[in-house]
Order: structure tokens, then C-alpha cells, then sequence
């Protein structure tokens, strides 16, 4: 009987803990549309190449990096 408790009490742990695991922190502050589209993209070697997305340059064909 006593092994079946503790069994139990295992099983209902894992699964409190398993169900908790999906959650995000209330810490977390969800990104909003406004701090999305502050992100820019520029080319390394042509700094006038500016994009609001990542890509490929269209001069040289490198990957564009987010802007400082």
C-alpha cells in the first residue's frame, strides 16, 4: 500500500509538472507590433541597403544583419 502512494504521488507530480511546462513566464513581456517594426536589416558591405526584414542584399547577394 505504501509503494502504491508513492507511486501515486510520483504519477500526479509528472504530470502537474509536465502540464506547467508550456507556459511563459508572467515576467515576460509579449512583443507588440510597434517593437517589431523597429527591427532593421542593413547590408555588411552597402550600408544604404536597409530592409524592416532579414534577406539577401541585391548588390552582392550577402545576408542582410540586424541594424545596431
Amino acid at each position: 500500500m505504501k509503494t502504491f502512494k508513492v507511486l501515486l504521488i510520483v504519477i500526479l507530480l509528472t504530470v502537474v509538472g509536465a502540464g506547467s511546462c508550456g507556459r511563459k513566464s508572467t515576467n515576460e513581456k509579449p512583443a507588440t507590433t510597434k517593437e517589431v517594426a523597429k527591427l532593421q536589416y542593413t547590408c555588411p558591405m552597402h550600408a544604404e541597403v536597409v530592409s524592416d526584414k532579414p534577406g539577401k542584399c541585391p548588390k552582392c547577394g550577402m545576408d542582410l544583419v540586424e541594424k545596431k
